[in-house]
């Protein structure tokens, strides 16, 4: 997509993507329509089991998570402060439209926030950060300089996933 919109915007599309890629692999899908519901937006249901997620969109190539926490506090433990507030049986969906055209489906991942949690406190050579990267390489006067963070491959929007997911629910 070469054109910026609002992080509004972004929201309301990244919760569609979502709960339309639930729905085609079988799921029901609630939606709590509005951006910014407390813990979660969406509901995904198979047989009796509930899965309550989150869903963060982006347009950069980034998930701003933990900024909010940071006052006062190592990024370690913003990122913790922010953990504590995530019930483990909340799933976050990340959703990327960096270098998406209009007709082409965003990136989308699937992760709990304690995984997220481990990638973000491994960013900048260990330091940490406030920001999920989707895949950063560090220049040379950065703090993480020679590392790369990336989302797993894993985390990839996939049925597997989704069953992989709701096996630790």
């Amino acid at each position: 997509m070469n054109k910026r919109i609002s992080s509004f915007h972004v929201g309301v599309a990244a919760e569609a993507f979502v709960a339309a890629q639930f729905a085609r692999c079988g799921y029901d899908v609630s939606v709590q329509y509005g951006a910014n519901q407390p813990e979660y937006d969406l509901v995904v249901v198979k047989n009796d089991q509930l899965m309550k997620v989150s869903v963060k969109g982006s347009q950069d190539g980034q998930w701003g998570l933990t900024q909010g926490f940071k006052k006062g506090a190592s990024y370690h433990e913003a990122i913790d402060k922010w953990l504590e507030k995530h019930h483990n049986r909340t799933v976050f969906a990340l959703v990327q439209f960096k270098g998406v055209t209009l007709n082409e489906a965003p990136r989308l991942y699937i992760a709990f926030p304690s995984e997220i949690a481990g990638i973000m406190k491994s960013s900048a050579n260990k330091r940490g950060d406030t920001i999920l990267y989707e895949n950063k390489v560090w220049g040379a006067k950065a703090v993480g300089y020679g590392t790369v963070d990336k989302i797993p491959d894993f985390w990839k929007f996939s049925p597997e996933r989704i069953e992989e997911i709701f096996e630790h629910i």
